[in-house]
């Protein structure tokens, strides 16, 4: 079968690698129809690492995708042959003190697909994933709207786990796939009023169209005394992201006292700063969100039902040899890219 295997900074190139083959009874082994291009990616794609995960070369990227099922294992009796699922990237043990405690995607022995030192990524005709990583979908989803449950799960975690209030005023700070995933969740959940900030103005009108009743540009508008003058009292939650310093400090400022800060985006720095005064006077609770938590078949139903409309965010389209040049569009943030998917 042939993969795109990242091979250096920047670089990509097809391999051809061996089918995999069913070798335990709950394998299941999945044709991929569809892959979301992740900016988490852009990280392993432009530095070589994310965080402290180094890439060894070559290395084949991608985790937000669906496919068909093609074989199974014996033990495997929710999907068959022929179904179509979306891909679930983290596999937890369900053995650990985390797992145990309703906490898989902080699991002591996690594997991500596509995470250097854990599981090769999604970007091959043909992958093998355990069955517990297979959500079967509705005939009547489209291969667009579940390649985007995954990344929409993680809107619909961090909201969650903000635990917002009804009436509740929140900021989103960068309105990326991922920003948009919590205005979508947010505003199907009735959050009040949402106030998103973004560099790119292509990706603030996309959000005023989903929603958001304030857009601006932190480049070209003082943001923090904007939304201060819509929200004197200040706002009850800020999601950052976009993992960008500048965004924290606005998030600090823009909050009432006893506000929260959610921390969804990936910074490229190794230490976030706070000004100690402020989030102390305020009390400001500051919550890291790490990827999501048994939401994916929360995002899919929320699709399938009509509450969250994800088709809006696709934007882009490339076939599996133009992968790098998908990967290229995404990192450097051209032609107003929101999402771009690769289709086989």
């Amino acid at each position: 079968m042939k993969s795109i295997a990242l091979t250096g900074i920047r670089e990509m190139n097809m391999i051809q690698e061996p089918d995999p083959v069913i070798r335990n009874e709950t394998d299941v082994i999945i044709k991929v129809s569809h892959i979301g291009v992740c900016g988490s990616d852009m990280h392993l794609y432009t530095e070589g690492h994310i965080g402290d995960n180094w890439v060894n070369y070559p290395f084949v990227l991608g985790h937000e995708g669906c496919g068909i099922v093609e074989q199974v294992g014996t033990g495997v009796k929710h999907v068959k042959p022929g179904d179509r699922i979306a891909i679930e990237p983290a596999q937890s043990c369900g053995k650990c003190d985390q797992c145990l405690a309703g906490r898989p995607h902080t699991c002591r022995n996690l594997t991500f697909l596509g995470s250097p030192g854990q599981a090769a990524g999604i970007l091959s005709e043909k992958i093998i994933i355990p069955a517990t990583s297979c959500f079967p979908l509705p005939d009547h989803l489209t291969n667009d709207q579940a390649c985007l449950a995954e990344p929409l799960s993680i809107g619909v975690w961090a909201v969650d786990l903000a635990g917002l209030k009804p009436g509740s005023s929140i900021g989103i700070l960068g309105s990326g796939p991922i920003g948009m995933s919590v205005l979508l969740y947010a505003r199907s959940q009735g959050v009040k009023n949402i106030y998103v900030t973004d560099k790119i103005d292509d990706r603030l009108a996309m959000a005023e169209k989903a929603g958001a009743n304030w857009t601006g540009n932190p480049d070209k508008e003082e943001i923090v005394s904007l939304i201060t003058e819509a929200e004197p009292f200040g706002l009850d939650c800020v999601f950052d992201c976009c993992g960008k310093q500048e965004a924290m400090d606005q998030a600090v400022a823009l909050l009432k006292p006893g506000g929260k800060i959610m921390i969804v985006g990936i910074p490229e720095f190794d230490n976030w700063s706070f000004a100690t005064d402020k989030t102390r006077r305020k009390e400001v609770g500051i919550q890291n969100v790490r990827r999501q938590n048994d939401r994916l078949q929360k995002a899919i139903d929320l699709i399938a039902e009509g509450h969250v409309n994800t088709a809006q965010l696709v934007t882009h389209r490339f076939s599996f040899p133009q992968t790098k040049d998908a990967y290229d569009l995404v990192n450097d943030y051209r032609d107003g890219v929101m999402k771009a998917l690769i289709e086989f």
